[in-house]
């Protein structure tokens, strides 16, 4: 655990894996908001996460909907040292020919710009953090792409690649010289799952092992985590969670 508490903001906060992570990081004794496109959702999630995690409302595919997201937490907190992105979705089509263009739109604006808009408007904030951290995550579908899933693992692909950038800014911002080196203290990295899995899940379906699949407990100890290991060691990184 970071050596002081830290402020952590878990975007698609609503979800199993939103849930998981807040709740962990509240455990681990962090400041933690969480953040979802729906308000009734959110406040339940928090409420699931535990004691003192904060719901906000935030359509995070607009910029200027992130830019007030950050007024709001900066006006409770110094700063943001940490943001686990969890917004994302799958869509799948049967082959190449069939993508629907509904579907990479919608693709395109959870996976893609939710990401760009975030690291956008926290970067400054994780950049400057003593411990700064940004992580996504991505799928194993990236490296082994199918017909049937090409615009979601496009979309992830294309969301990957962003997120190394965020991670070569951190290390041309944190390089120093060879008269005043510094020590990196920010880092961006990739968690790539074959799927998440949660309690629900595994409830509905008794019968199945899920071979591959990465519950969200594991998810959410793993970003945690992050905190834990130097930055140098973790930025640009993509973490392999998938069994």
């Amino acid at each position: 655990m970071a050596e002081e508490p830290l402020t952590v903001v878990v975007t698609g906060g609503s979800n199993s894996s939103g849930i998981a992570v807040a709740r962990a990081f509240a455990l681990a004794g962090h400041q933690v908001f969480t953040v979802g496109s729906d308000q009734a959702r959110i406040k339940a999630a928090a409420a699931q996460a535990g004691d003192g995690v904060i719901p906000l409302v935030c359509d995070l595919s607009k910029l200027e909907s992130v830019r007030e997201l950050a007024s709001k937490i900066h006006g409770s907190t110094e700063r943001v040292d940490g943001v686990i992105h969890l917004v994302g979705g799958w869509r799948g089509a049967k082959g190449i020919e069939d993508q629907p263009d509904e579907d990479w739109d919608a693709l395109e604006q959870s996976a893609i710009t939710t990401l760009r808009n975030v690291s956008r408007i926290f970067y400054k904030d994780l950049e400057t953090s003593p411990r700064g951290r940004f992580a996504m995550v991505s799928s194993t579908a990236v490296a082994a792409p199918t017909a049937g899933a090409a615009s979601y693992a496009a979309a992830k692909a294309a969301a990957e690649t962003w997120t190394l950038a965020v991670a070569d800014g951190f290390h041309r911002a944190q390089a120093g010289n060879k008269d005043e080196p510094t020590d990196q203290h920010s880092a961006a990295v990739v968690f790539v799952v074959k799927a998440l899995l949660d309690a629900a899940t595994r409830r509905e379906h008794p019968e199945r092992k899920f071979p591959g699949y990465t519950g969200v407990e594991e998810l959410a100890a793993s970003a945690v985590g992050l905190f834990d290991k130097p930055a140098a060691e973790l930025n640009g990184q993509r973490l392999l969670l998938a069994k």
